[in-house]
């Protein structure tokens, strides 16, 4: 039996970041590794300079998610206008207020498109790994009550329901989502009557999990996995301070007993 952290994440308005170049911001289906362990440290009131303790949390836990409302997708013109390259200021300098930043000479605006999801809704799952920096009871407590506000993606997209975090003991992973599923079905149901809709799947949806591939490794998919594919994202956080990214591998798995002949990718 393997104990996983179980949560909710539902928000009117998420933005799930993908590789950021160029006016087009375009967004993820699914938020990646390095948004939800940000929101666990935004939960233990973990500040952005600790760049030690971020990468233990990153590798100190699995991470699993699945997808229960993907949202409808809503594109945003957005501009905002900074100080020019030209100011004389270094690259990388920190103003201590959005006023201060303004008041500099020769603003310029910038443009570009971002993408949104609208009433999207992810369960997540986080099970422990050697060396973990803080107990799954702690991780629980700072998302009850956490330190900052917790967001989805960009700080304009606070959640919009707690997230419930839940201790739970399951053989599996698809196991794990499903009891937890049941849970919050009753949970929504009294919070949100008329977002029904959010549990309300195709009768052919096959729920598929998207976890760390080493949760294949660790037998959290089941036995019987046949229809998976592994992909690569760049969701781990390299550097906090310079805001690097590295790849990380995903793998997509039906839940077991629901599977079709696959491949890997």
């Amino acid at each position: 039996m393997t104990q996983f952290l179980m949560f909710s994440l539902w928000a009117p308005l998420a933005a799930m970041g993908d590789v950021a170049v160029g006016e087009r911001r375009y967004g993820a289906a699914r938020p990646g590794k390095s948004a939800i362990m940000g929101m666990m440290a935004a939960a233990l009131g973990i500040d952005r300079a600790d760049e030690a303790t971020h990468q233990a949390l990153l590798s100190g836990y699995g991470l699993a998610t699945r997808t229960e409302a993907p949202g409808m997708l809503l594109t945003d013109y957005h501009t905002v206008q900074t100080p020019a390259a030209l100011t004389g200021r270094r690259k990388g300098d920190v103003w201590g207020t959005r006023k201060q930043q303004l008041s500099e000479p020769n603003l310029e605006t910038l443009l570009s498109w971002r993408e949104y999801r609208m009433d999207s809704h992810f369960l997540g799952a986080l099970w422990e790994r050697a060396a973990t920096p803080y107990p799954m009871e702690a991780l629980a407590e700072g998302l009850a009550r956490p330190q900052y506000v917790l967001f989805l993606g960009r700080k304009a997209c606070p959640l919009g329901a707690p997230p419930s975090p839940k201790i739970l003991e399951a053989e599996e992973l698809g196991e794990a989502f499903e009891r937890y599923a049941g849970m919050m079905e009753e949970v929504f149901a009294m919070a949100f009557p008329d977002r029904k809709y959010l549990y309300k799947r195709s009768p052919n949806a096959v729920p598929v999990i998207y976890a760390d591939v080493s949760a294949w490794k660790e037998g959290l998919l089941g036995q019987d996995q046949g229809g998976f594919h592994v992909s690569r994202r760049r969701d781990m956080v390299g550097s906090r301070s310079r805001w690097q990214f590295e790849l990380r591998e995903e793998i997509a798995a039906p839940q077991r007993g629901q599977l079709q002949e696959g491949g890997r990718e």
